[in-house]
């Protein structure tokens, strides 16, 4: 897991931005009956996307990669945005539309200006880099080897934009020249390149100078499917499926043939580096923002029992508490990688820190929506603005350490936000599964939806 700095600067919010949302204090503490759980998810969605609105970098309107309210940063980079947390953010601003957050002139306005940057931007073999500086596009490498494509944060940031083209293809005449221009960015991304001179598997990096150093072939099981599905679907640079099946599945070994169920659920993938409890929850996450899982089978798995199972298997972890923490309960879990006591870990039962993140259980609504409410009301209702801010629910906490870091990152919050609409409309998933390429895509990778 990569671990992502950036500094930025707090936007100033507006006096009428504070009073449309919720007091810096929770209700209750306010003295102020509570709210209606439908409306706490409003006000849960709303809050979070203004990450990606009023915390957006102002030059190319992209998400910046962090976020700290303290001003307390390691770097002095507040002008790097993330290309995985941008792509993330565009299907936020979708729904902010939807949900007249903001009028959808204005969110097509902020989308041409996130485009516009994203066609100058480096990019390298039409891949974007982890790390660019928003103000002049250029890379900022993420390590002393990582400064050219990153292809797993392209293919989020991918995405999110033939999300949006499907969103505007229909629309007036400046949406659709919106849609046309991210058309034409989604068939300059060359992922065949990245097969490292034709083996079956895709590399994670290239640069033109450092090369394949990285040497880090995306085998499953983690949070990179949606980058074998892009990659099979692309109109222009496609894979075959035998990179899927041979490099991907391990030619079949990503399948858990054993028997073993943890809390009586049984996991059909071999989670990399964590086959007993699977890895950190955002591996059920940022592949199925827009991919639906619902329906999703192939010969490896029933991935939507697969999340589900892999969500539960993690609630009731932090149900049993192990490891004593304190609360950590029914209304109290979630373990997933971002901010922690030691800087940033990714937390998941194998790795546990007494840390809990909230986007694992507020990203979870789709697959755990009962424990998900309960946990998003203990977050807002009891501990309240110990680690509720500007942006929504901070990155993590620990009342176990009396430990409340007012810290965001861009690819924890865009999930929230998406995942959630998801849960309420399916809207996300439907738009990405719309796109004709993709169903070509899985269906030449054998995939049922």
């Amino acid at each position: 897991m990569k671990i992502r700095k950036i500094k930025l600067a707090l936007p100033a919010l507006g006096f009428i931005f504070l009073l449309a949302c919720t007091p810096q204090k929770p209700v209750e503490q306010a003295g102020v009956s509570r709210i209606s759980d439908d409306s706490l998810f409003t006000l849960v969605q709303e809050k979070t996307f203004q990450y990606f609105w009023d915390g957006a970098e102002p030059v190319s309107g992209a998400a910046r990669e962090r976020f700290h309210v303290d001003d307390d940063y390691p770097d002095n980079d507040k002008n790097i945005v993330t290309s995985g947390g941008t792509g993330f953010g565009l299907m936020a601003i979708l729904v902010g539309i939807e949900r007249k957050f903001v009028t959808r002139q204005e969110g097509v306005a902020h989308l041409t200006k996130i485009v516009n940057f994203l066609e100058r931007a480096d990019r390298f073999k039409g891949v974007w880099p982890h790390w660019m500086n928003g103000e002049t596009g250029k890379v900022k490498p993420f390590g002393a080897n990582d400064n050219g494509g990153d292809l797993v944060e392209t293919a989020y940031l991918v995405q999110g934009l033939l999300c949006v083209r499907q969103y505007f293809k229909d629309g007036n005449d400046e949406e659709k020249a919106l849609a046309a221009r991210i058309d034409t960015l989604w068939r300059g991304v060359e992922w065949d390149w990245y097969r490292h001179g034709g083996k079956n598997v895709l590399y994670w990096h290239w640069s033109p100078d450092k090369q394949w150093i990285m040497n880090f072939p995306l085998e499953g099981y983690n949070e990179c499917l949606i980058t074998y599905v892009l990659a099979a679907s692309s109109p222009t640079h496609s894979v075959p499926a035998i990179t899927y099946h041979e490099g991907w599945a391990r030619g079949g070994k990503m399948k858990n043939d054993s028997t073993h169920e943890q809390y009586g659920y049984h996991l059909d993938l071999k989670h990399n580096g964590a086959p007993q409890f699977g890895g950190p929850l955002f591996w059920s996450h940022y592949s199925f923002l827009g991919l639906d899982p619902r329906k999703l089978k192939d010969r490896y798995a029933d991935y939507w029992q697969h999340n589900v199972n892999h969500t539960l298997i993690n609630y009731e972890y932090c149900v049993l508490n192990p490891k004593g923490y304190k609360d950590y309960g029914k209304n109290s879990w979630g373990l997933t990688a971002g901010y922690s006591v030691k800087f940033y870990a990714a937390h998941s039962p194998g790795e546990d820190l007494g840390v809990i993140t909230p986007t694992a259980a507020l990203s979870s609504f789709p697959y755990t929506p009962n424990q998900s409410m309960e946990a998003m009301k203990h977050f807002y209702f009891d501990l309240g603005d110990k680690i509720f801010g500007p942006y929504g629910f901070y990155d993590g906490f620990s009342v176990d350490q009396d430990w409340y870091k007012p810290w965001y990152l861009a690819i924890d919050q865009g999930p929230i936000v998406v995942m959630m609409e998801n849960e309420r409309t399916g809207l996300l998933w439907r738009l990405f599964m719309s796109c004709p390429e993709v169903q070509e895509g899985l269906d030449k990778l054998g995939f049922t939806y």
